[in-house]
């Protein structure tokens, strides 16, 4: 027992080190040297995520393990950690986008998904809360299931209010496969919007640039904050924490009685949630497709 007991204590050291973190910087481009805005980059087994800013560039303290680069329009990356590093340079690659897909057949208009019902009327929010050193990676949204092949022409969402000066936020469509519900992003472009800080709702009513052709199955449509303006974030965390109002950098949303899903780290793991803010995704419902 006691040889057995020092060998526990000789690992454990080793154990903890692997587990330190070390700082990441770097930028993140394109193949003809264009910085790509609002890359999700994390290592999803730890739950440790970020965003690249509108610049391409990122900073991140993560353990010695594989960074990965998820943006929509580009194939996802991957960087093994070392080490300490302040000019790492990723570069991605373009996806090869599928040829368009002709479906015949009527169509009628339809709500895919519909928010559900608000709870709690004015006395509910879920808040978006900016607190942290890397505070982006939140992501809710809504259920929805298709029986027959559906078109997407509007995504639809209501913020209640927003203090998040510079907030840009991004809607994002999974769908939702096999019994392990991996979580697979069927969109090519990005789906980016801003949103002014207000005390006031502002609705959004946002129609995607390319075609969005979702066959029969479960899908899930999440909204996002990618970007916010971070010198004022900075001065934000500035402040003494007792300085510090309660509704600073924060967005809030209705709270809608439906199931979703919850992402609270960048590429992290999607979990079942029990309300959700209150997404629409309306379109055009494909009968009788040959």
């Amino acid at each position: 027992m006691r040889i057995k007991l020092a060998s526990v204590i000789v690992l454990l050291p080793a154990i903890l080190s692997a587990q330190e973190r070390v700082s990441v910087k770097g930028r993140v481009i394109n193949e003809q040297g264009e910085a790509v805005e609002y890359v999700q980059i994390g290592i999803p087994k730890h739950q440790i995520g970020t965003i690249s800013t509108a610049d391409g560039l990122f900073e991140i303290e993560v353990p010695r393990d594989t960074l990965e680069f998820f943006h929509v329009s580009y194939q996802t990356a991957s960087y093994p950690v070392t080490g300490a590093s302040d000019d790492v340079v990723i570069v991605l690659h373009e996806q090869e986008l599928q040829p368009s897909v002709f479906i015949g057949g009527n169509t009628k208009e339809k709500y895919l998904v519909r928010p559900g019902s608000n709870v709690l009327k004015n006395l509910g929010v879920i808040s978006f809360a900016l607190r942290s050193e890397h505070p982006l990676g939140r992501e809710l949204g809504s259920v929805a299931h298709a029986k027959k092949p559906f078109l997407v022409k509007d995504i639809q969402l209501s913020i209640h209010s927003n203090h998040i000066p510079g907030c840009v936020a991004s809607v994002n469509i999974y769908r939702i496969e096999d019994k392990n519900e991996t979580f697979v992003n069927v969109l090519h472009k990005p789906i980016y919007f801003e949103i002014a800080v207000s005390n006031d709702p502002q609705h959004f009513d946002i129609q995607p640039e390319e075609t969005i052709l979702l066959d029969p199955g479960r899908y899930f449509v999440s909204f996002q904050i990618v970007g916010y303006d971070e010198k004022e974030f900075q001065s934000f965390l500035a402040k003494p924490e007792e300085e510090r109002k309660y509704w600073e950098m924060t967005m809030d949303f209705r709270i809608y009685l439906k199931s979703s899903y919850l992402r609270e780290a960048v590429l992290g793991k999607m979990e079942h949630f029990p309300v959700n803010i209150g997404i629409s995704v309306k379109g055009l419902e494909f009968e009788d497709a040959q």
